[in-house]
């Protein structure tokens, strides 16, 4: 939903057409820069293959302690447990982007925020978390929602935040 509406802000038409690819979890080697763009990419290429005339954007956030992935929360006591992982420190949100176009070669990058957030008490962490907010967000937490009050500080950019790095999407369709 954070996606279909940051891109119809741009006025590029466009149909949403869920992947029905497997998302397996992080391999232990895998960075989260190389994790998002792999799910990105998965998630582009399963769609490409159903729609092969369409030029298909895949996009895939997660959020990132150091080298800890974040993903989203199985259940409520994870979620109080990430957002505890997050309070008071400053993580990164990562956006991988994969746009694969009939007749061109895949074009794949990822975008990197970095995300302040103030102490959270374990009070305030499940009180958010009993709003049901957090439950399909990467990381527990939705920027744009009642999570806004825990941000101090986002270095670089808010829309890749919510879910899709806007600018850098449409500046790498203008130049496909």
């Amino acid at each position: 939903p954070r996606r279909k509406e940051l891109l119809e802000l741009t006025g590029i038409p466009f149909k949403i057409v869920p992947s029905h690819a497997l998302e397996p979890q992080p391999d232990e080697s895998e960075t989260p820069e190389e994790y998002a763009l792999s799910m990105a990419r998965i998630k582009a290429v399963e769609v490409a293959g159903r729609c092969p005339d369409a030029v298909v954007l895949g996009a895939d956030s997660v959020v990132a302690v150091d080298m800890d992935i974040l993903g989203k929360p199985v259940d409520e006591a994870d979620a109080v447990r990430m957002l505890g992982m997050l309070s008071g420190r400053t993580h990164r949100v990562v956006t991988g982007v994969c746009i694969v176009m009939p007749g061109r070669e895949d074009r794949m990058f990822f975008v990197s925020t970095d995300v302040t957030m103030t102490e959270i008490s374990p009070e305030a962490a499940r009180a958010y978390v009993a709003t049901g907010e957090p439950m399909d967000k990467a990381g527990a937490y939705a920027v744009q929602g009642r999570a806004a009050c825990f941000v101090t500080r986002i270095n670089g950019s808010y829309t890749n935040v919510v879910g899709l790095p806007l600018a850098e999407v449409v500046a790498a369709l203008k130049a496909l």
